[in-house]
């Protein structure tokens, strides 16, 4: 995800050419970033850590403790640290830094085909200019959205930040009723892909909510009203909202370890 973003924002009018920097441990992948033209592949945080204006974080939370350990005699008061670790808080990076300016994002996996929803939200010491610019960046893989606390970026965990999982866990679920009605694997993919992304565009093209398209797809006694009359009987959908909750309670529990490790 973190490359995912550096190679968005390298692309962007945002960013001039090599004015991003991107530390990597790997040295199959250091050989690797030395050879994109857009960006300056550094092996040491000595190297690029001064010099930056913005700092993104974008390592496993497991990581956290011992990498703020290093960057903290190399950091200074006037860079803004951007986080994308699942539950990191601001407060756990204020304290491993040393520094006052820090952002928290939740990304998710679509900002890879530049279709991403990220949530963010800030410290005090972020200024409305340093938080547009940081905006403006996060954008560059998706759309964002500035929520007033880190609540709400748990929150967030639950519907943007896992969504997509839980549509690929739709669509599998799909795909296997597809098969087992006897359709080539070629045949269910498509039925299943177009069927989904119809459904989104439709979505998008007028101001209806999804009970109001669905009402349009379902006719009495129909097909589509047996389906969906089924899930109602089942539960479904609130079973769906149940597993939205899980994802933002772990969330929570994730920054409650943090906070006392």
């Amino acid at each position: 995800m973190g490359f995912t973003y550096a190679e968005a924002m390298a692309k962007s009018t945002l960013l001039k050419e090599k004015d991003l920097m991107i530390l990597d441990k790997s040295e199959e992948r250091l050989s690797e970033l030395k050879k994109h033209p857009l960006l300056i592949a550094c092996a040491d945080l000595e190297e690029c850590l001064p010099q930056a204006d913005v700092v993104l974080i974008a390592v496993k939370p497991n990581h956290a403790s011992d990498l703020m350990a290093q960057m903290k005699p190399l950091v200074n008061e006037q860079q803004v640290f951007v986080s994308i670790m699942a539950g990191v808080t601001m407060k756990v990076i204020q304290q491993g830094l040393g520094m006052a300016k820090v952002v928290r994002a939740m990304p998710n996996l679509p900002a890879q085909v530049g279709l991403g929803m990220t949530s963010f939200t800030a410290t005090d010491a972020v200024s409305r200019l340093e938080l547009a610019t940081i905006e403006q960046l996060l954008d560059t893989t998706g759309r964002s959205i500035y929520l007033d606390t880190e609540k709400e970026i748990d929150a967030s965990t639950g519907i943007s930040g896992s969504g997509p999982a839980y549509i690929f866990y739709f669509m599998q679920s799909m795909l296997e009723a597809a098969l087992q009605m006897g359709f080539p694997m070629d045949d269910a993919r498509m039925l299943v892909h177009q069927t989904f992304a119809g459904a989104v565009k439709l979505f998008e093209s007028a101001d209806l909510d999804p009970t109001e398209w669905m009402a349009r797809v379902a006719s009495k006694g129909g097909t589509t009203r047996a389906a969906l009359d089924w899930m109602e009987d089942n539960n479904v959908k609130e079973l769906i909202k149940e597993a939205a909750y899980a994802a933002f309670n772990r969330a929570v529990e994730l920054g409650k370890e943090f906070d006392h490790a």
